[in-house]
């Protein structure tokens, strides 16, 4: 995988389903938190030919930067629906503060800032699925 950069590979057959991913480091399986029952949104696997969202990168501006998502998959602000978000609009963070959690094939993956700031805006709600590359969250870099 190394070799051909690929960061992902998903092959399902009758009864086998092999998914296969390279750590990138940005990100860590955590424990399914949302297990009251009812399973969150899934997100669609069809290609899409939609423009751009709001939520991709402006150009760039001095001093800020955006925390993207490494994966497609969706949203939540918390580690549980009963928990506190992980970070509120001017909450400071460093590179290995974790900001949200991305679920991709019901798997939790704890997302982390990688930068250094104060976060400014979220772009993102909570439930929403997200794409590859998609800005999560607008930060102020120290």
């Amino acid at each position: 995988m190394e070799r051909s950069d690929l960061a992902e590979f998903e092959i399902e057959e009758k009864d086998l389903k092999l998914r296969i991913c390279r750590n990138t480091g940005k990100g860590m399986i955590v424990s399914p938190p949302h297990l009251s029952g009812e399973l969150p949104p899934t997100v669609s696997t069809q290609s899409s030919t939609s423009t751009p969202t709001e939520t991709s990168i402006p150009n760039e501006e001095k001093g800020i930067a955006f925390i993207e998502s490494p994966m497609v998959g969706t949203f939540y602000r918390a580690p549980s629906p009963e928990a506190e978000p992980f970070i509120e609009i001017g909450s400071n963070v460093k590179t290995d503060t974790p900001v949200c959690i991305i679920e991709a094939m019901k798997v939790m993956n704890e997302i982390q800032a990688e930068a250094t700031g104060k976060i400014v805006e979220m772009l993102v709600e909570d439930g929403q699925p997200v794409e590859y590359g998609q800005a999560l969250f607008k930060i102020k870099t120290d």
